[in-house]
């Protein structure tokens, strides 16, 4: 493969000559509705793999505000996707570039959002993916779907994700892996993988051997009960004349960062080194022209992945829900693995085109496509079916709750204003002192102005185990969550990063140092109401949700939000609730 230029990262940048995508004013852009103007991409190599991921069950075009705070340390400092802001618009050299400082940056977000809207949705996904397949032929691309595709709606969690299956299958989609997926019970994850038209894989989800032993119902639908697969761990495609590998990776964390109670038959791993034998093997067995995985390790996680196993030519990730606008390289010990990723919420479609000769890639061109929904006409039959899965809903997802004039979202690092929402609403409705609330990455955001109805709202909590406690808890007790927490973000190793962003808080400010010992990164942790600092011997009544262990006992986080803001009426102003981030000063990841 040749060298790949960063000034080169999008594809569409190369053919600026050659049609208007990006070229002109963004006036003219808004007055144009040819979509070969925006998404017709110069005929290159002979496979095209198209690949999103982590859409979280998004149907409808959404506002998805990128993250202000994405930190990376040690290996990771200074390097994509840990730089936001002003920042990443210099370093990849758009600034200026209205549409693409609206896609991949936070910079003047709400301006960008009045002036362009709204970004992605399935009806518009589907006219670009249609479009991309006939135009470079259908016999020679392929759809992947890098999972976390049926939750993060109320209709998703009320048709236990066969609503999102319909989608995918009425997208297309060819090839897809898991994550939320397995939030469901493991049968409904079986039923729905028999309904899904695409093969899905994961070589590191085994059947437990005692599962095996005792022949539960799950462990005889393993796809294979010899080597204790529960899925398929790969498939080969022919593409036109090439053969390519397409390897599943589901997220290695799963039963730790979610309930494992729901799948109890299955473990889940990194298996790197089961990677390894199994890449040797395809490539011995099968000689196959690329290898590709599909994979919902998370972007650092990759990058390691990549650099630990040989012979992977490109990882097409997700879970950490970083658009990338490039495909980074990374060394092993037998050459370069390429790893890209595709954002989330429906925002980005990766399109890959590789140019396969004599049984290798001798060149590809990359681009993290942004789904402009102004841009894009919908597709009528995806349309209609998402019409007819909202329908038998529509009055609660149309129910309005409350409105607000400050921008609501949830990702970052830390506190967002979203989440903020959510731990007031626990500490008002369950009294409590202190709540915390996990540090999920899936939600959409809200503009100022906006009304926020129910179907916001179960953007932000629809799950399958959101029952909210209230429980006294000792300051040792909540320092010891926060310093689980922080670990899992901020291990110096990425196959140790094992959850999501931080626990969100309400009632308590406290201090963080991302670089310093397990155990040392969390201090002076205060309780906003007193300014008094916690005790560790002390009791405090703590409010939550999202239980990973046993099932909590109170009412839904969404009832508890719902009350809260239907006592608040309006959202005037909020104070969001930030940690004091020691070490930080320098790092691109934090505006």
């Amino acid at each position: 493969m040749s060298k790949f230029s960063r000034r080169e990262f999008i594809y569409m940048m190369a053919m600026l000559g050659a049609s208007p995508i990006f070229a002109n004013s963004h006036t003219r852009m808004t007055n144009t509705s040819n979509l070969e103007d925006y998404y017709k991409l110069k005929p290159f190599g002979n496979v095209r793999l198209m690949h999103m991921t982590d859409s979280h069950a998004q149907l409808l075009p959404v506002y998805f505000r990128e993250p202000s705070v994405n930190l990376g340390f040690y290996d990771n400092f200074g390097k994509p996707p840990h730089i936001v802001g002003e920042k990443l618009l210099d370093y990849y050299g758009i600034k200026g570039n209205k549409r693409l400082e609206y896609a991949y940056s936070c910079v003047d977000f709400e301006k960008y959002a009045k002036l362009i809207g709204r970004t992605g949705g399935y009806s518009q996904i589907k006219t670009v993916v249609d479009f991309l397949k006939s135009s470079f032929g259908e016999d020679k691309t392929l759809l992947l779907d890098g999972g976390d595709t049926w939750q993060g709606s109320a209709t998703a969690l009320w048709t236990r994700g066969k609503d999102m299956v319909g989608a995918m299958n009425l997208l297309g989609v060819d090839v897809a892996v898991g994550h939320w997926e397995f939030t469901y019970k493991a049968q409904e994850v079986l039923d729905n993988v028999k309904e899904l038209n695409a093969e899905f894989l994961a070589q590191n989800i085994k059947v437990k051997e005692d599962a095996l032993f005792e022949e539960t119902e799950i462990a005889m639908q393993a796809y294979d009960q010899d080597s204790g697969h529960a899925f398929k761990p790969y498939t080969i495609k022919k593409m036109g004349n090439a053969r390519v590998a397409i390897i599943g990776q589901a997220f290695p964390y799963t039963t730790i960062a979610n309930p494992q109670r729901f799948i109890p038959d299955w473990s889940f791993s990194i298996n790197d080194e089961g990677m390894q034998e199994l890449v040797n093997k395809i490539r011995k067995s099968e000689k196959p022209d690329a290898v590709i995985v599909l994979s919902h390790n998370g972007f650092d996680t990759d990058k390691k992945m990549a650099n630990v196993v040989t012979g992977i030519d490109f990882i097409m990730g997700g879970h950490t829900h970083d658009g990338v606008p490039e495909a980074v390289p990374v060394k092993n010990d037998k050459g370069v693995t390429y790893v890209c990723n595709a954002g989330s919420n429906g925002k980005f479609l990766n399109v890959l085109d590789l140019n396969i000769q004599n049984g290798k890639i001798k060149d590809f061109k990359f681009t993290l496509l942004p789904i402009f929904s102004d841009l894009i006409k919908e597709d009528k039959k995806m349309k209609e079916y998402i019409k007819s899965v909202r329908k038998p809903y529509l009055q609660d997802l149309n129910r309005p709750i409350a409105t607000t004039d400050v921008t609501l979202f949830r990702r970052g690092n830390f506190n967002g204003s979203w989440d903020q929402i959510i731990c007031d609403s626990l500490l008002e409705v369950k009294d409590a002192q202190i709540s915390l609330s996990p540090g999920f990455r899936w939600g959409t955001s809200i503009l100022p102005g906006q009304t926020i109805t129910f179907d916001d709202l179960m953007t932000q909590t629809a799950m399958t185990y959101p029952e909210t406690y209230a429980r006294d808890m000792k300051g040792s007790d909540i320092k010891l969550i926060l310093e689980d927490v922080a670990d899992n973000l901020f291990n110096k190793d990425p196959f140790y990063q094992q959850g999501g962003d931080m626990v969100r808080t309400g009632g308590i400010s406290y201090k963080i140092e991302p670089t310093a010992k397990i155990g040392n990164r969390i201090s002076d942790i205060t309780l906003t109401s007193t300014g008094q600092k916690i005790e560790a011997s002390k009791l405090y009544k703590v409010s939550g949700w999202s239980t990973v262990g046993a099932k909590s006992d109170g009412e839904p986080i969404w009832e508890t939000v719902e009350t809260y803001l239907k006592s608040m009426k309006h959202i005037k102003k909020l104070n969001v609730d930030t940690p004091d981030i020691v070490g930080v000063k320098g790092n691109p990841g934090i505006i």
